[in-house]
């Protein structure tokens, strides 16, 4: 095996934001839809339609409350709230 490229995935490489801007419409569509059926259905007492949970998510991306994020060690993209982004390491 090749000593150099396992090494280099062997190294932690942290996320990075991906800015909505550079995405086109139907894949930040796309990522959404992802990210809410990953994360489950359960909204308590009232349910909530898909159409309306992108639709707030929407928002959240609109107004920086949330990032859609890439992860090289994992090769996935998610999303997480500004705030948590901000709690991830640097490098």
């Amino acid at each position: 095996m090749d000593n150099d490229h396992d090494q280099q995935n062997s190294e932690n490489k942290p996320p990075v934001a991906i800015p909505v801007e550079q995405l086109s419409a139907e894949v930040v569509d796309a990522v959404i839809e992802s990210f809410i059926l990953r994360e489950g259905t359960d909204y308590g007492v009232m349910e909530i339609s898909l159409d309306k949970k992108k639709e707030q998510i929407r928002r959240q991306l609109q107004k920086n409350e949330i990032r859609i994020v890439y992860d090289f060690n994992t090769d996935s993209v998610t999303m997480m709230t500004d705030r948590d982004w901000k709690k991830l390491p640097k490098s």
